[in-house]
């Protein structure tokens, strides 16, 4: 196959975010009082081999509107970092529309990411009631729609469905916090159904609770555009009610930290283990902080998920996915590895674990792919 030359978009190692598109009124709030975003993190660009395919090899950039729902905390802003870098890589120009945990205003930003002339759509998180009629107007506009952590398998089948091995992850630290507590003990949980990921997570954690025999003292948990500070109150509130626990299941990461902050607060961080999904530099801080109650987390690296998310988008448009669903695996992160192997942020965890990266999931030839 022959070679065309790239974009110069594509063999950029700086941040590459020329391409990418913050659409107003979509972007988080980051003034005074709003959550801060994590510096993006820098990728470097694996040039491509092959020759692009259409609609890639015009003189026109691909147009792509990525329809989020996000929450706070450092695993969103890593996602799309992750996605805004594959896509400039790509060539790809990336409409961002945020909804910041209002379920209404995506299904606004939706309508308008179909009527808006993009080529593609790509839906990260959201409530599938909400969601799969709008993603079958998308479909029904001849637009190739690709999901990421939104269950649509039975709504909205003819989309690609992208997501992290849930049940992997969940069984991955579940099968930890087993043989950490044994049988039998009293435990609490945190979680928030009705989340796509979220609910995969939790059909394991029934099944292992109820195979161990633990006493599930509360469940509590919200979804705000404040997760792990309104999280800590709840728990706060749990643990006042509730001596004994052994330890606690918390399968998000802003759920893990609020957890880990009332466990602090109440001063149990001796007598109770707190256990996660996913990872950040900020995780690793917490994690690794002396007398820290978490004790493990499985995880991806939500950069690597974006960009391979915007990788399979690119693939769908050039017809050669060949898949209506993508999944991206986990690994096990326990607190006694970050302290053994001195790892302070992401950079050296992905050292560590080069797997993280996840370069040979959802690629070709004449796709430069992104590595953190």
């Amino acid at each position: 196959m022959s070679t065309t030359t790239l974009p110069p978009r594509a063999r950029l190692s700086v941040a590459l975010l020329g391409p990418v598109l913050l659409l107003a009124g979509c972007s988080q709030d980051l003034g005074p009082g709003g959550p801060q975003a994590a510096a993006p993190e820098t990728a470097t660009v694996q040039e491509a081999t092959g020759a692009q395919p259409a609609p890639f090899a015009g003189d026109e950039p691909v147009r792509v509107a990525l329809v989020q729902n996000s929450g706070a905390g450092d695993y969103f802003q890593q996602w799309t970092n992750g996605a805004r870098q594959q896509a400039a890589a790509l060539g790809i120009e990336l409409q961002v529309y945020d909804a910041q945990a209002d379920n209404a205003r995506q299904a606004t930003d939706m309508q308008t990411a179909i009527g808006s002339g993009v080529q593609a759509i790509i839906v990260d998180h959201g409530q599938s009631d909400t969601m799969c009629p709008l993603i079958n107007d998308g479909l029904a506009a001849r637009l190739p729609v690709v999901i990421y952590d939104v269950e649509i398998s039975a709504c909205a089948p003819d989309a690609v469905e992208t997501a992290q091995d849930d049940a992997n992850l969940a069984s991955l630290i579940l099968g930890k916090m087993t043989e950490d507590l044994g049988q039998g003990k009293p435990v609490g949980y945190v979680n928030v159904l009705g989340i796509a990921p979220l609910d995969r997570r939790h059909a394991v954690w029934e099944q292992v609770r109820q195979q161990n025999g633990w006493d599930q003292r509360f469940f509590v948990g919200e979804f705000t555009n404040s997760v792990a500070t309104d999280n800590a109150q709840l728990v706060d509130a749990a643990l006042k009610a509730s001596p004994g626990i052994a330890g606690i299941f918390a399968p998000y990461d802003e759920l893990t930290k609020g957890t880990v902050s009332a466990v602090r607060q109440n001063g149990r961080e001796g007598e109770i283990k707190v256990y996660g999904v996913d990872i950040s530099t900020a995780d690793i801080e917490v994690m690794t902080a002396e007398g820290s109650p978490w004790v493990a987390t499985a995880t991806t690296d939500p950069n690597a998920i974006g960009a391979a998310v915007v990788r399979a988008t690119a693939l769908e448009l050039a017809g050669q996915l060949g898949t209506k669903e993508v999944v991206f695996p986990g690994t096990l992160v326990t607190q006694d590895f970050l302290r053994e192997k001195q790892v302070r942020n992401l950079a050296q965890l992905r050292e560590q674990l080069p797997e993280l990266n996840m370069t040979q999931v959802a690629t070709a030839d004449w796709i430069p792919v992104v590595e953190f």
